[in-house]
């Protein structure tokens, strides 16, 4: 078809008409740092599950109304031996002597360990939940919903939950984008992020808790890869190498550093969550800095609002753009319809379904095969 260029030729002829913004004008550096900032609660939510979901020290509840002796309502919970601290001899976390058998012997009068041999009483679980160590945390979700014991499976399946949405939003998240935008799906889904953990804040049961974790790893991932891409293709060739390395891992490893520090000071889990909240409702408001990708535009045909981007770049950057900008992309685009329309009266009037694409576009080509699986192990690694 003559005048129609090929995707790679396409990306040449915009970097060649946006030549003249330079590489690291005030628009660039602009748009780096505030796309870099939005990799921030990111990193505080990537890793949140090590302070969310920290087990206290517990121990089996005894109901306050028992009649024992101190001797026997200090010695109703048995010794284990802890691994950990080199097998010495630590109270239980799962179980306690059965009570009947406990209150038999303090009604009695007798001693524990004198007169009765404790490895003899028999044990039960603790049928009356669990008392936690508040030294170090207010609350958990592992103290909130007793995840210990029997229940203790259900800490790991949380962050598999978590991954599982990380999962999934890998797999759509990109769809999204392509077909509405990279600017409009990477700030809703940072709004989507702050809804989802406010109604985790108020969640009354761990099966709510579970399910909004696994949406909200979902969005999170969401708006992660959206503004990498946005990033990669609204900055130059040597710019977008920095943001998509050094940038996007050190302002990521920023809302690292700074998760611990909000969990030293906020020791209740649904404080900590609010921190989390705020943190993305900061970044909302990047909305109105930040612009849509021109290259996303020009691939929709939206060559006016694409230009009107590069003016305004051109703009801050206090460059006088040229007179016009996407020349040879504006003539293809001019080719493509009057393609179009021939077809479509060659065709009877009817029109032709437009080709979708899909992952398996990633493999078809030998260049953009080798490139996807190099990404692919890179990502990986």
């Amino acid at each position: 078809m003559p005048g129609v260029t090929s995707e790679a030729s396409r990306n040449a002829d915009y970097e060649t008409a946006t030549s003249f913004l330079g590489e690291w004008g005030r628009f660039q550096q602009r748009v780096f740092i505030l796309l870099c900032l939005s990799f921030i609660p990111n990193g505080l939510t990537a890793l949140s599950m090590v302070f969310l979901a920290d087990t206290p020290g517990h121990r089996c509840i005894l109901p306050v109304h028992l009649n024992l002796s101190a001797a026997w309502w200090n010695s109703s919970i048995p010794l284990e031996e802890d691994s950990s601290r080199g097998g010495a001899l630590v109270p239980s976390k799962c179980s306690r002597y059965k009570l009947e058998h406990v209150l038999n012997y303090s009604e009695r009068g007798l001693l524990p360990g004198v007169d009765v041999n404790l490895s003899n009483v028999p044990k039960e679980g603790c049928l009356d939940g669990w008392a936690f160590d508040q030294s170090v945390y207010t609350s958990t979700i592992v103290s909130e919903w007793n995840l210990v014991c029997g229940e203790s499976w259900k800490k790991p399946l949380t962050s598999s939950m978590y991954f599982g949405g990380v999962l999934a939003g890998s797999f759509v998240s990109g769809q999204l984008s392509d077909r509405f935008g990279r600017k409009i799906v990477m700030f809703a889904t940072i709004a989507l992020q702050a809804v989802t953990t406010l109604i985790q804040i108020f969640c009354s049961s761990w099966i709510m808790f579970v399910i909004l974790y696994f949406l909200l790893g979902l969005e999170q991932i969401s708006n992660y890869l959206v503004a990498f891409v946005l990033g990669a293709e609204i900055l130059g060739p040597q710019v977008r190498t920095l943001f998509s390395t050094a940038g996007i891992c050190l302002f990521f490893a920023v809302g690292y550093m700074l998760l611990p520090l909000l969990a030293f000071f906020m020791r209740d889990w649904r404080l900590l969550q609010v921190s989390f909240m705020v943190a993305g409702c900061i970044c909302l408001p990047l909305f109105w800095f930040i612009p849509e990708s021109p290259r996303w535009l020009l691939s929709q045909g939206r060559i006016e609002e694409a230009e009107a981007i590069i003016r305004n770049a051109a703009k801050i950057n206090k460059i006088e753009p040229p007179a016009v900008i996407f020349r040879t992309l504006k003539l293809y685009f001019l080719n493509i319809c009057c393609s179009c329309y021939s077809a479509f009266l060659q065709n009877g009037g009817k029109t032709q379904e437009k080709r979708a694409h899909n992952i398996c576009d990633l493999l078809r080509s030998p260049n953009i095969r080798w490139l996807s699986v190099t990404l692919w192990l890179v990502w990986l690694v």
